[in-house]
């Protein structure tokens, strides 16, 4: 059930329709606030626009290095499911 859902990013207002909780998205513009706020003390650049697509690509890159950490990880528990499998196989047949 869609409903509408008000927050606060980089001191403004948004008024969001979503299916989400009201926790969840409090927690998503609270994680981009401090997103902003991080890139907002390293920048040089000081308007809105510049930080948010700062931080965007700061999320952006965190979000890359986990889809890869991630695929690295089902990658090592399918080869070593495999090899399991192989051994017991193996004792199976003895």
């Amino acid at each position: 059930m869609r409903r509408s859902v008000t927050v606060s990013v980089a001191n403004q207002r948004l008024s969001l329709k979503t299916d989400a909780k009201q926790k969840y998205v409090n927690e998503l513009a609270s994680f981009v606030d401090e997103k902003l706020n991080e890139v907002k003390k390293a920048a040089r650049t000081q308007t809105t626009q510049s930080l948010a697509l700062l931080a965007a690509l700061n999320i952006a890159d965190e979000l890359y290095q986990l889809r890869e950490s991630h695929e690295d990880l089902k990658r090592k528990v399918r080869e070593k499911s495999k090899r399991i499998l192989r051994s017991l196989e193996s004792e199976a047949q003895r």
